[in-house]
């Protein structure tokens, strides 16, 4: 095992030259079990791709990315690079942390009509990383919607999924205007000073609320201690709270641009008080939007600023939050034919990043990890909640300047052999016989699967070693690579090598 990393990591130094290396191996074996390295260079092309295309949108829930995970993102900017608007906006339901307790209704202290009550309801969004750091306080207004039917577990959602158009959000229900920036005024400058201090949103949810029965209370927090004290069931897990109690709602953007921000985690607070066991005590219970339920995110793109950009050819995108990816064409068979009888052990390929020269402190961030996977897997790879494995997908992070790769500018790949010699496998059984019917090779195998040979590069986030699952990167990036059918620069390469023992 140690013998044969030392040959991969050996072949790997040998196939980054450009030199092909007839004979190498008489310093790793003896004379009698002699290995044979050879290294070859070969050109690959590439194109831009829209992201929505790549998918099978048959479904009514399908478009162009899915999209559940931990993170939303909220707001509405202009990209500098196409002067079109991008808007994020999403759904979510709240979880219950652990069982829920509220206290009995003769412990209140606060009251309406006699009545246990919350003193306050809002909710609060923690919000980070935002669009531009030179301007805080550009502005936006959303409107948070209730919804009238909650999501379903279970169901694959994507980045067009929208409950207004889906008629899901209550039209009598809940319905919160809200003018806010990513700078926080109604906090005091002490308490946004404090390393603690984490930027937020607060929805106030003071006003009387009506539930679907007609029946009014003085505020949503009165609304779910009542439901509490009447059907405690409701409140045994998430499932029942959102079929019962509370389906969750939809964050909409109803004007302004220039906010655009990660939130990082949702609050449902209420506020109560009640008589302890020797005094007065102010309370209450929070209940949280979290990766435990379900969330979606709604992205709204330009689709012809994005078809213009797709069409450029002396380079290729990168672009998110739905956008762009780099549709990647492995020279399959010229690697393989030839190579009967000699084992792939090394195949490495490199994306040169191209710099880009504005000064706008508004231009998007460079994706930090692109995701190398089969064209054809795509959809499965997402909604089957899986990570790189590294031998059938592979993730890359960006090498920047003073990065732990000596700011190279680029995406390296070091070794992809094992997806090669998968595509290979995969196109001599469909050609040659495993696949087609009765056992027989299907001639026409190539023309059915038109993309058995193309990868595609998509921006991600994922760290490694994690159990965590890769998902879409929805935060606004956007960056050219070297590449295209008329690219003005060297092509782009994958260097690889062969082995052989000679008996």
């Amino acid at each position: 095992m140690h013998y044969m990393a030392g040959v991969v990591l050996t072949a790997m130094a040998i196939s980054s030259c450009d030199e092909t290396t007839d004979q190498i191996g008489g310093s790793l074996t003896s004379d009698e079990d002699q290995l044979n390295i050879a290294s070859k260079v070969f050109n690959v092309q590439t194109r831009t791709v829209i992201a929505d295309t790549v998918f099978n949108n048959s479904d009514e829930h399908l478009g162009s990315v899915f999209t559940q995970s931990s993170t939303c993102y909220l707001g509405m900017v202009r990209d500098p690079q196409t002067q079109a608007d991008i808007k994020s906006e999403f759904a979510t339901q709240f979880h219950l942390l652990d069982i829920v307790t509220i206290p009995d209704a003769d412990k209140f202290l606060s009251l309406d009509n006699g009545l246990p009550a919350a003193d306050s309801c809002y909710m609060i969004l923690y919000v980070s990383n935002p669009f531009n750091t030179a301007d805080t306080l550009a502005s936006v207004k959303m409107t948070v919607h209730e919804l009238d039917k909650t999501l379903e577990t279970g169901l694959k959602y994507y980045s067009d999924f929208n409950p207004m158009k889906l008629g899901m959000v209550r039209t009598e229900g809940l319905n919160k205007n809200k003018m806010f920036s990513y700078r926080n005024l109604v906090d005091n400058d002490s308490l946004r000073g404090t390393s603690s201090y984490m930027n937020n949103i607060r929805v106030s949810l003071n006003e009387p609320y009506t539930d679907k029965n007609g029946v009014t209370y003085n505020n949503y927090g009165t609304y779910i201690i009542r439901q509490f004290h009447e059907h405690p069931e409701y409140f045994k897990n998430s499932y029942a709270f959102s079929r019962h109690v509370c389906p969750g709602f939809f964050f909409e953007i109803t004007d302004g641009y220039g906010f655009h921000a990660k939130v990082s985690n949702i609050g449902l607070r209420l506020n109560y008080t009640i008589q302890g066991d020797t005094s007065v005590v102010n309370t209450g219970v929070t209940l949280a939007g979290t990766r435990e339920v379900t969330q979606t995110t709604l992205i709204t793109n330009d689709k012809q600023a994005i078809k213009k950009l797709a069409e450029e050819t002396t380079h290729t995108y990168i672009k998110s939050p739905a956008g762009l990816f780099t549709e990647v064409t492995l020279p399959v068979k010229e690697i393989m034919e030839g190579h009967k009888n000699d084992s792939l052990i090394a195949a490495k390929i490199s994306f040169q990043r191209l710099n880009d020269e504005s000064s706008d402190s508004r231009m998007f961030g460079i994706p930090y990890t692109l995701l190398m996977v089969q064209e054809d897997s795509l959809k499965t790879f997402f909604e089957g909640n899986n990570v790189p494995d590294q031998a059938t997908s592979f993730y890359a992070n960006y090498n920047y300047v003073n990065s732990t790769y000596n700011g190279t500018n680029t995406y390296n790949f070091a070794n992809i052999a094992s997806l090669v010699t998968k595509m290979w496998k995969q196109y001599q059984d469909g050609k040659d016989g495993k696949n087609g019917k009765d056992g027989k090779g299907d001639p026409y195998w190539e023309q059915k699967h038109p993309n058995w040979n193309k990868v595609l590069l998509v921006p991600i986030t994922y760290e490694s070693g994690s159990s965590t699952n890769a998902q879409h990167d929805m935060s606004l990036t956007s960056t050219q690579l070297v590449g295209g059918a008329d690219n003005p620069y060297e092509p782009i390469k994958i260097n690889v090598a062969y082995a052989k023992f000679n008996k």
